[in-house]
């Protein structure tokens, strides 16, 4: 199936110090596009992969599971990690979960995190429902576009299978229990009004996580979506400070030992 247009991948080739970028459950790699384009002009080298299932159809998402999204940024890290001296892991949402995951499970091959409205729990009487509701209701209505900037849309899913709900489900809570495991400095950026996520979830991840060098900011103009709302340029600000404070060597090319932050910056989208 054709990746819709505006979901595809995004990689950049830049210097030494490198972001993994991770979207959240429906969603595609649009919705974190312009963060991407963002840390890529100031020299840095940026993956934003696309999820299996995501981008295309929800019929596609509703054959895949947590397994198969998280082997996608798993597989994206890695390559970071090969190339680059630090890598940095950031995520919107289930992309928050996904971000929280590697780092527990890949130590100090993880340099930080950067979290927005990260999701760890699927909330409501309907979640324990789940397990049986999925065999017998296919869809329900999708979650994506909650944004308060007027104009901006987001391009995810209208409908969400119920099979891919029940695996979001047992992967969130997989997530939940190896909090503790996650030690490295965290910035955690989250919306007091966001209609998909509750504030709830942002306050557990800092509860539980045993990180020292903790950051809570709160994005009060935008909703769920806020890499595409009225705070995104705040959150792309804040992200590289975090980074620029943690990795000496940011925007500096590896072959050339140089710094050069606006080269390239447009990056490449590919099809997979």
């Amino acid at each position: 199936m054709p990746v819709l247009p505006g979901a595809e991948p995004y990689r950049h080739e830049g210097g030494e110090v490198g972001v993994l970028l991770c979207h959240g459950f429906t969603g595609s790699p649009q919705s974190l596009r312009p963060w991407a384009a963002y840390l890529a002009g100031r020299g840095l080298t940026v993956s934003l992969p696309l999820l299996p299932g995501h981008g295309t159809r929800w019929e596609d998402l509703a054959v895949t599971g947590w397994q198969d999204w998280y082997a996608e940024v798993d597989r994206a890290l890695r390559e970071l990690t090969d190339r680059c001296t630090q890598v940095f892991v950031a995520g919107l949402s289930m992309g928050g979960a996904l971000a929280l995951r590697l780092a527990a499970h890949h130590g100090d091959r993880v340099a930080g995190l950067v979290l927005v409205n990260p999701g760890i729990k699927v909330h409501g009487l309907a979640a324990h429902a789940l397990p049986v509701a999925r065999h017998v209701v296919r869809t329900v209505p999708g979650v994506a576009d909650d944004i308060a900037k007027e104009g901006a849309h987001e391009l995810g899913y209208a409908r969400v299978p119920l099979h891919a709900a029940h695996q979001l489900r047992r992967f969130f809570r997989l997530v939940d229990r190896d909090l503790p495991q996650v030690t490295q400095p965290v910035t955690v950026l989250h919306s007091p009004q966001d209609h998909v996520v509750p504030p709830a979830d942002s306050a557990r991840v800092l509860s539980r996580i045993s990180s020292r060098d903790v950051t809570e900011i709160l994005l009060e103009q935008s909703y769920h979506v806020a890499t595409l709302d009225h705070d995104a340029d705040r959150i792309f600000e804040e992200s590289y400070a975090f980074i620029d404070r943690l990795a000496p060597s940011v925007g500096k090319i590896p072959s050339e030992g140089v710094s050069g932050p606006g080269e390239g910056a447009e990056g490449t989208a590919s099809s997979g």
